[in-house]
């Protein structure tokens, strides 16, 4: 039972965590993936086990959009620990009617996404009021562009943008930052480039100089872009990826054309289903301005209007054709089993060590003989990764080969990871059960691994870079999850054929 103050604000703490985490109706594995800490330091600081910290309080606030109780709590519970009259020199001031804690960053205090069409082609003009609620001047923030043509049939989009990909040129991007009293164009820089999915740096600066937003101020910045039709499905769609006060989506199209629109949410606690107010429209000199807001969207909710022109026919279907051969068919043949297997979505079975030794060195000599054969199908140029449950065996175990061929690959038993860096980077994964797709994942740059020997003795193995991936990837795997799972729900798959990193190492 806690008997000293600093007990008692850390079990507050805890439970206001725990309150508000049940609420959203996330399980402590969801709230960990989504904070990118370790399921079991969620459990741990739930439990009492673990003290918090201020980024971990930070994170969690920011996810849960507890409106500041998760981070009130901490700093009960830190003021009591640090004795913050010695520190309290060092603090960032309040930041005027926001209950963001202090290091947060961006704040969107408004936006307004406005999508018209006009002559067979869409222009999107997204503008943000900007808030640095942080305690490091802002010098850039990144904006993602995607297009789905057929956003029911991935197959065909797929293969529609890999013969009509999306150019930077067509796009026409253009950016503008209102600051002290001028509009200023920004800069931009291209992050990822692919055939349906751009990532962009928007650059607080351009040729004429430098203008970052220092922390407590803000600025109003928009950026606008064109997609003909051909190339942009009906439907128009905007994430909450940094905390939001105030969402305005608008749907400008040709009243002869005769839309009928409709919007669809998806949050954290929701699967999807329809906006929870209605779609305003409005008609005015042949156009038809639909009209939907909100305030205080939860964080990485996403709300899409979706339409249909009923003055024109559907789109026809395509005609059948002899589908190419995939990627993942030489995976099939190879033993390796596939997305959609139930056995991919459960949690491994732990070996009784030393007891089921002789089980695990089965599982093991199965493993090796497996990845022998792929080496044989693919080079592996990143290091490769195999789960017992990909070849049918329900049991956490893996084998994970760094990049280097020659190298042995390192065994793990029962692996469960205990510590995970801060410090995290983005690049494209694949996997021998999912083979014809790619997807960006953020992972941490450094874990700890604790892991079991066939003597049933535990050790901590620690990984870096492109090993801590691989053995994160694995770990998932046993755990009951795929890379897809980790993934921004906004950032598309890229088939294989579009990705161009092929046989080329991660870079760091």
């Amino acid at each position: 039972m806690s008997t000293s103050p600093i007990e008692r604000a850390a079990d507050s703490f805890a439970a206001e965590l725990s309150r508000r985490r049940v609420e959203r109706g996330m399980t402590k594995k969801q709230l960990a993936a989504r904070m990118g800490f370790d399921p079991s330091y969620v459990s741990h600081v739930e439990g009492r086990r673990h003290r918090p910290t201020e980024d971990f309080a930070r994170r969690a606030e920011a996810v849960l959009g507890a409106s500041g109780a998760i981070w009130q709590r901490f700093q009960e519970y830190d003021e009591l620990r640090q004795a913050r009259a010695a520190g309290a020199a060092h603090r960032s001031p309040p930041v005027p009617e926001q209950w963001m804690p202090p290091g947060t960053g961006l704040i969107v205090e408004q936006e307004t996404a406005t999508l018209s069409f006009h002559d067979g082609a869409y222009r999107c003009v997204i503008r943000r009021s900007l808030y640095n609620a942080g305690t490091e001047p802002v010098t850039r923030y990144l904006i993602r562009i995607a297009v789905d043509r057929y956003p029911n049939d991935p197959a065909r989009s797929n293969r529609h943008h890999r013969e009509h990909p999306l150019t930077f040129a067509e796009l026409d991007l253009q950016a503008f930052c209102d600051h002290q009293g001028n509009r200023e164009p920004m800069a931009w820089r291209k992050k990822h480039d692919r055939d349906a999915f751009k990532e962009v740096w928007l650059l607080f600066e351009n040729p004429e100089g430098r203008f970052p937003l220092y922390p407590g101020e803000r600025v109003t910045t928009e950026y606008s872009y064109q997609v003909s039709q051909d190339k942009w499905g009906q439907w128009f769609q905007r994430a909450v990826r940094v905390p939001t006060r105030r969402l305005e989506l608008r749907l400008d199209l040709p009243t002869e054309l005769d839309p009928q629109v409709w919007g669809v949410e998806v949050s954290l606690s929701a699967e999807e289903g329809p906006l929870r107010t209605p779609v305003v429209r409005k008609d005015s000199d042949g156009r038809s301005v639909f009209e939907w807001s909100t305030d205080d969207p939860p964080l990485n909710a996403r709300y899409r209007l979706e339409w249909r022109f009923r003055a024109q026919p559907p789109t026809p279907p395509p005609t059948p054709a002899e589908p190419p051969p995939r990627a993942s068919d030489r995976m099939r043949a190879a033993g390796i089993v596939q997305l959609g297997a139930e056995l991919l979505r459960q949690p491994a079975r732990q070996f009784d060590l030393p007891r089921d030794e002789a089980n695990a060195r089965d599982v093991i000599t199965r493993l090796r003989a497996t990845l022998e054969r792929l080496t044989e199908l693919h080079p592996f140029s990143k290091g490769v990764g195999l789960a017992a449950p990909q070849i049918g065996l329900p049991w956490a175990a893996a084998l994970v080969r760094p990049p280097d061929r020659d190298a042995e690959p390192v065994v793990l038993l029962n692996p469960r990871v205990v510590e995970t860096s801060l410090e995290t980077d983005e690049q494209y994964e694949g996997c021998l059960s999912l083979f014809d797709l790619r997807g960006l994942v953020s992972r941490p740059l450094r874990l700890d691994v604790e892991h079991a020997r066939l003597d049933g003795t535990r050790v901590i193995t620690s990984f870096e870079l492109a090993m801590a991936r691989l053995v994160a990837h694995e770990v998932d795997h046993l755990e009951g999850r795929l890379y897809v799972d980790r993934m921004d729900p906004d950032v598309p798959l890229v088939p294989v054929e579009e990705y161009r990193d092929s046989g080329k190492p991660w870079r760091y």
